[in-house]
């Protein structure tokens, strides 16, 4: 598993694009991941760059 690497200043600014809950960083199976403490969604990141994407995001399990 990588250690996801987005800046702290990156992660107090941005909010899910569904619900403007709060994103929590999280190594996922495979892949890092941003999950929502609001609704759930879980937005993928890839290369560094969080996709925050409603279409893009994983529902919660």
């Amino acid at each position: 598993m990588s250690t996801p690497e987005i800046s702290p200043e990156l992660l107090a600014i941005i909010v899910c694009p569904a619900c403007k809950g709060e994103l929590t960083l999280t190594a996922g199976a495979g892949a890092d991941e941003l999950v929502c403490g609001g609704c759930g969604l879980a937005y993928p990141v890839r290369d560094g760059i969080p996709v925050l994407l409603v279409d893009e995001a994983r529902s919660p399990a």
